[in-house]
C-alpha cells in the first residue's frame, strides 16, 4: 500500500479540492493520504481541515509553523515520521491524478527503487475549469531534471533521515533526495511512459522574489544557495542529513508559549547593533525566550543626520531592515531551524520581531 503525502500552506480550498477529488476517483483504492498543513493561517486552517477530513482515505496533520519560512523538506519530513506504509508518495497540492495512477503506482512499487513522474502543465485558463483527465490542454511537460513528484520505498527514506531540511522557500529538496538514495543503492528512474500526472497552474516563487520588504517571507538569493547546498552535497557524497533531529512539528504549545512572551528588547538597525546580536548575543544565549524587534533608528531619517552624511561628517552606518531581514533568516535556516521561533514583518513593514527559545542541554 502507499501513502499520498501532501506539504501544505495556505492555498485556495479548490486548488486542494481537485486534487483530493482526483484521488477520490481512481480505478485502485489501495492508497491513504496524509496532508500535512505547515502553517496554514489561523482559522483558514480549520476549514482546511474540514474539506480534507470529508474523505474517508485522509488524515490532517497541523504543524504550527506559520510564522517560520516555507520548508517542502520540513513537511514532508513531518509526514515521513508518521506514515506506516511500506511505500510513500510525494504529491503537491496543484497535482490532479489520472484515474489509474494508483493502479500504476502499486505496480511500481520496490523496495530496491525510486520512481519520479513526466507531469503536464496547465495553463491558467485550463486551471480553471474542471474537466475530466484526458480532456485538459497541457501547456508542456516536465523533462528528467524535475524530481518533485515521487514514490520511494519508505524505510530507504526514513535511513537517510528524509529531506534535507537545511532546504527552504524552494528548490533543490527533489534533486537531493534522489541523489542521496542513488548513494546508498537505490535505483532512481524517471518514469515517462505516459502522463499520469496534471500540474494546476500557479504564480512561480521565484518571479515573486522581490529586493524590498514583504509581509511574506522572503530571503533574496535562496534559490541559488539551496543549488550550493545540493552541490556540496553531492561533491562531499553525502547520504545522511538531518544529524540532530528531523520530522518534528511544532506543537500549540511551543507556538503559544512563543506567541505569548511579550517582553522584548528593541535593536535599531546600526550595523554594529544587527552584527553584534546575530554574531555575539543570539549564540551566547542559552536558556529561556529570547525576544527581539528591530526598528529603524528615527536618527537615520532625521535633517541632522542628512546634513551631517552630505559634510563628509561620521555618522552611524545602517542596514536596511530588508538586509536585515535576510541576514537574520539566513542565520535561523543555517544554524537554528530545529528550535523553536517565530519570525514577523509588522503590516507597516516598519519592523521585525524574532522569537527562539532555548533549552541548557
Amino acid at each position: 500500500m502507499i501513502t499520498i503525502i501532501y506539504p501544505y500552506r495556505n492555498r485556495e480550498l479548490a486548488r486542494i479540492k481537485r486534487s483530493l477529488d482526483s484521488l477520490q476517483h481512481q480505478d485502485n483504492l489501495d492508497f491513504k493520504v496524509l496532508f500535512v498543513d505547515y502553517g496554514s493561517t489561523i482559522p483558514f486552517a480549520d476549514s482546511v481541515k474540514d474539506l480534507v477530513l470529508s474523505y474517508s482515505f485522509a488524515t490532517y496533520q497541523y504543524s504550527y509553523s506559520l510564522n517560520q519560512p516555507w520548508s517542502r523538506s520540513k513537511a514532508i519530513n513531518i509526514g515521513l515520521k508518521r506514515v506506516q506504509t511500506p511505500y510513500v508518495f510525494i504529491a503537491d497540492i496543484d497535482i490532479i491524478f489520472r484515474n489509474d495512477c494508483i493502479a500504476i503506482l502499486n505496480n511500481l512499487a520496490n523496495s530496491a527503487r525510486c520512481y519520479y513522474f513526466k507531469v503536464g502543465f496547465l495553463s491558467e485558463p485550463e486551471t480553471s475549469v474542471t474537466k475530466n483527465f484526458s480532456e485538459y490542454q497541457i501547456s508542456f511537460s516536465s523533462e528528467i531534471g524535475a524530481q518533485g513528484l515521487s514514490l520511494f520505498p519508505l524505510q530507504p527514506v526514513k535511513g537517510i533521515h528524509g529531506f534535507d531540511e537545511f532546504l527552504h522557500f524552494w528548490g533543490a529538496e527533489d534533486i537531493d533526495i534522489h541523489n542521496r538514495l542513488t548513494r546508498t543503492g537505490i535505483e532512481s528512474l524517471f518514469y515517462n511512459d505516459q502522463i499520469l500526472l496534471l500540474h494546476q497552474w500557479h504564480k512561480s516563487y521565484r518571479k515573486g522574489e522581490t529586493d524590498v520588504l514583504k509581509k511574506e517571507l522572503q530571503l533574496k538569493g535562496v534559490v541559488q544557495l539551496n543549488h550550493q547546498h545540493l552541490i556540496s552535497n553531492q561533491k562531499k557524497g553525502v547520504t545522511m542529513a538531518n544529524y540532530k533531529t528531523w520530522g518534528e512539528t511544532v506543537s500549540a504549545t511551543t507556538f503559544n508559549e512563543l506567541n505569548d512572551f511579550d517582553t522584548h528588547i528593541v535593536i535599531n538597525n546600526t550595523k554594529e547593533s544587527v552584527t553584534h546580536f546575530l554574531f555575539v548575543e543570539l549564540p551566547q544565549f542559552q536558556n529561556g525566550i529570547l525576544s527581539v524587534c528591530f526598528k529603524e533608528d528615527s536618527f537615520e531619517n532625521s535633517i541632522k543626520y542628512k546634513l551631517k552624511k552630505i559634510a563628509g561628517k561620521k555618522v552611524p552606518n545602517y542596514f536596511s531592515l530588508k538586509e536585515i531581514n535576510d541576514m537574520l533568516l539566513l542565520h535561523i535556516i543555517s544554524f537554528y531551524h530545529q528550535l523553536p521561533y517565530t519570525f514577523t514583518i509588522s503590516d507597516d513593514l516598519k519592523s521585525i520581531c524574532f522569537k527562539i527559545k532555548k533549552e541548557s542541554v
